[in-house]
């Protein structure tokens, strides 16, 4: 089965975006795209995940569909900025997680580590990207970790 999807996107609570960033708008221009299939984006922000649960209905595959039955999944973006063998590192990775429920707990788990998840659609950390995606599969082990900008 061929899908082609954009996973690496952004809602409008992420520094930089349009404020026209809607499941609707996003919906229209995959479509126009050619997209089967779209991620979220933003899935640590508080505000537009409560906004992606109003929208977005769960049948448990891990893919979620709009009114229309456009498909989703949920993802978003970490920015892990920190100290290596003396060097500072700077790498964006994306997380998909497969539901509303695992998307909250990879948010407590970030919150724990002292994330603020309110400041950006895709916060800034402070973990190193090994241990990130510890702290990731330890939520859930089906959640996917892949590196940005790669």
């Amino acid at each position: 089965m061929e899908v082609i999807a954009d996973l690496h996107i952004h809602g409008r609570f992420s520094r930089a975006t349009s404020t026209q960033l809607t499941i609707p708008n996003l919906v229209k221009y995959a479509r126009i795209k050619g997209l089967g299939l779209l991620g979220t984006g933003d899935l640590t922000h508080p505000t537009w995940l409560e906004e992606l649960k109003s929208q977005l209905t769960e049948d448990g595959s891990g893919i979620l569909k709009d009114k229309e039955g456009f498909p989703f999944i949920l993802s978003g973006e970490i920015s892990s900025i920190y100290s290596q063998e003396g060097k500072v590192r700077r790498v964006h990775n994306i997380i998909l997680a497969r539901g509303f429920e695992v998307a909250e707990q990879i948010n407590e788990a970030l919150a724990k580590r002292k994330v603020n998840l309110k400041s950006d659609g895709r916060p800034i950390c402070g973990i190193p990207c090994p241990e990130l995606v510890e702290l990731i599969k330890g939520v859930d082990k089906e959640a996917e970790v892949i590196p940005a900008h790669a």
